[in-house]
């Protein structure tokens, strides 16, 4: 697998650039290259697949830091090659393990256990009704999967992996330095166990290449922004036939313009009138499958708030669903008709009392 360009320049950010600054460009170049968005335009897709390639390094602090400060790793030249990096460091449990005699180490010469393939993340973007219905979207993920050609196994078709001769496909090997015995990766199969005599052309032993892989997500009713629905097995392919990790597919959802999303309930803001606010009415009201009349009691103050109970959002994990809640703004009108005016005059007329006696007695 070739190396990545370098990640900063890739992504249009400063070497100094925060993690919030990053993950804001990432979302910027992915959008703007995004296969969905760029039909049948190979040079996008390429640039899709460099975009995630270096976000792939500087969203993690572990591999940021390794590339920041360079090494063998990443050929001197600022390129990093995902493959080589889990391959020089996959084993490194198990070469601890070796070191301080733990029961997970390979000390019997068994074969190194496949590795993993790493975890991936992207968004999708559903509308508010999508997010409250349950919906299934297409998503497009640019990631490396088992090699077309080798099936994964990284050997040119015909030929087989076979296991290390130097470590005998333990994967590290032991140098004797007075009491201690130090464990580093296998200089010769670079710790996984195996040796390809005659490598698979297209992947160049990997057993992954680029793609981009396209999927149908269900997104489960009731869906929050942020929430994060799980694809088993769809993540990166493990190097040389190790399992595939896993894709997380983190909704963005659109906003309403009649709700507004507060925890497991929604919230709406209904106009009544100043004489409903006096004594009292039934009005109709906004749910999420249509309308329901709701009693607003006499002497309702503004702010007021009723709820409709079991009329939200369903609950993630089949947990029944939230309420919607409806505060009750009294709508003081801004001018008033000649006729409304005496009316207003006639109402302060025969109102007793003054609501502000009470506060001014207390200042006293």
């Amino acid at each position: 697998m070739p190396a990545v360009k370098d990640p900063y320049k890739t992504l249009g950010v400063a070497k100094n650039a925060s993690d919030d600054e990053i993950k804001k460009a990432y979302r910027k170049l992915a959008r703007e290259n995004h296969p969905d968005r760029n039909p049948g335009d190979a040079a996008a897709e390429e640039r899709f697949k460099d975009v995630q390639g270096a976000y792939d390094i500087l969203s993690d602090p572990e591999k940021r830091k390794a590339y920041d400060s360079g090494g063998g790793i990443f050929g001197g030249g600022g390129g990093f090659d995902p493959g080589a990096f889990r391959g020089n460091f996959g084993g490194f449990g198990d070469i601890l393990s070796d070191l301080f005699g733990g029961a997970g180490g390979r000390a019997g010469g068994g074969p190194a256990r496949p590795e993993r393939g790493r975890d991936l993340e992207t968004d999708v973007h559903v509308s508010f009704e999508q997010a409250m219905e349950g919906a299934q979207v297409p998503v497009s993920v640019p990631l490396s999967a088992p090699c077309p050609t080798c099936h994964g196994t990284g050997a040119k078709p015909g030929t087989t992996p076979t296991v290390c001769s130097l470590c005998q496909g333990r994967g590290v090997e032991a140098e004797s330095q007075g009491l201690f015995s130090i464990s580093q990766p296998c200089r010769q199969c670079g710790g996984t166990g195996t040796e390809i005599k005659d490598p698979c052309p297209t992947c160049q032993g990997t057993g992954r290449t680029r793609q981009v892989k396209r999927y149908r997500v269900n997104i489960p009713a009731g869906v929050r922004d942020g929430s994060r629905v799980r694809l088993s097995g769809k993540g990166e392919a493990g190097p040389r036939g190790g399992p595939a990790g896993d894709l997380y597919v983190v909704t963005r959802v659109g906003e309403s313009p009649i709700f507004t999303r507060k925890g497991d309930n929604l919230e709406v803001e209904v106009p009544i009138t100043i004489p409903e606010a006096i004594r009292g009415a039934t009005i109709e009201v906004p749910t999420l499958s249509g309308t329901k009349r709701i009693r607003v009691p006499p002497g309702t103050q503004h702010g007021t708030v009723q709820r409709l109970r079991g009329e939200g959002p369903p609950k993630l994990g089949g947990r029944g669903r939230g309420d919607i809640r409806y505060r009750l703004a009294i709508d003081v009108p801004s001018s008033l008709s000649r006729e409304q005016s005496e009316a207003v005059d006639d109402l302060a007329a025969v109102m007793d009392g003054n609501p502000r006696e009470g506060l001014l007695s207390r200042r006293a």
